[in-house]
């Protein structure tokens, strides 16, 4: 599993920047100021390179928006219960969560995925996959969430994501989560990964209170210490296993697996940036390929954004997490394509360029 997952890795190669002078050269030739449509030339730049230097096309889009529980909640790190993780993804396939509203608003495909729910699996569903690899995570606080194996399992159902995508032809993926304690998992690989402090990094997730807060950060502090020698070793894969969640790994192999297949990712926010973290780590051109949707509200998100030297692209005070970020986003693709593919140029349109 190990070597097939390796060589995954040895396909992800940066984009062709020698491309980018005729693309930029096309968006400078459109009827307006240079660079006045700001980071949407940004993004039709980055979609038309993603997709090796054509006419940039946004669609058709999908998002995954995975599902997992986490053995930290022991720990009392979330205001609600674990059953609410499966009560979600009911909520997901009935239609009724904050996910499926964006998705419809946008026009792009969702499909619900239980990567690690507690319980068994879910009553079929069209819009579901069930790619269960365990029933929940380890307690992170006391040692390993996840063996490597199991991580690696979680890692290929998320390549294997973006695989039947790109067999239906979907050109740009989208990140979502769902799990009850699921920003603990993210917070410790934050910290682990780009060495950042747990007392800056630790927010209130779904409504913690500063009580709350303090208990998180002591948690994620112990999460860290009964992990130490994996994080020392510096092996981005061991230390997914150690302090990831199975919906965060498959999120990374999902954005592992859009830059294997040329797909642009729309990465939504707080834990889907942390397995974006786990991607970029595991191989580094997937920067290429993918865009921050939204800046968190969550607190330590900006402090992790500036580490990866990253701009996300909206601030709109969100903090659900389930891709909504990433549904909202795509909309913003669609029209930068729109903008590279359909404004005249200064002699279609019979207009005198600057001097």
């Amino acid at each position: 599993m190990r070597a097939k997952f390796d060589a995954i890795l040895s396909t992800i190669t940066p984009v062709d920047q020698s491309l980018a002078p005729a693309g930029q050269a096309h968006l400078d030739n459109l009827t307006k100021p240079k660079g006045s449509l700001g980071r949407l030339e940004e993004l039709a730049l980055q979609l038309s390179l993603v997709q090796g230097g054509q006419a940039p096309k946004a669609d058709p889009a999908r998002v995954y928006t995975v599902a997992g529980d986490h053995g930290v909640v022991a720990e009392g790190v979330s205001l609600f219960p674990q059953e609410v993780t499966r009560q979600m993804v009911l909520n997901f396939l009935n239609g009724g969560a904050g996910i499926n509203v964006l998705a419809k608003t946008a026009g792009v495909e969702l499909f619900v995925v239980d990567a690690g729910c507690l319980g068994s699996g879910f009553a079929e569903h069209p819009q579901l996959i069930q790619g269960k690899v365990a029933e929940g995570t380890a307690n992170l606080a006391m040692g390993p969430a996840m063996s490597v194996d199991q991580c690696l399992k979680a890692l290929l159902l998320g390549v294997g994501l973006a695989d039947r995508a790109q067999a239906d032809g979907v050109r740009v993926l989208g990140t979502g989560d769902m799990g009850i304690g699921n920003t603990t998992p993210s917070t410790a690989l934050y910290c682990a990964y780009l060495g950042l402090d747990p007392a800056a990094m630790t927010g209130p997730g779904a409504g913690l209170n500063q009580q709350g807060v303090g208990r998180k950060v002591e948690v994620i502090k112990r999460g860290l210490a009964a992990n130490a020698a994996v994080i020392a070793r510096g092996d981005a894969l061991e230390i997914l296993a150690a302090l990831g969640g199975y919906e965060i790994a498959c999120l990374a192999g999902l954005i592992l697996g859009g830059a294997k297949n040329r797909q642009f990712v729309c990465v939504d926010g707080f834990i889907s940036t942390a397995a974006c973290v786990a991607a970029w780590k595991l191989a580094p051109a997937v920067a290429d390929y993918f865009v921050l949707a939204h800046s968190s509200a969550e607190p330590g998100h900006r402090l992790a954004v500036e580490k990866m030297g990253k701009r996300p692209l909206l601030d709109l005070g969100l903090r659900l997490g389930e891709g909504t970020g990433a549904a909202v986003c795509m909309f913003l693709l669609r029209s930068a394509a729109a903008i590279y593919n359909d404004m005249a140029s200064f002699a279609q349109a019979g207009v005198s360029e600057g001097v």
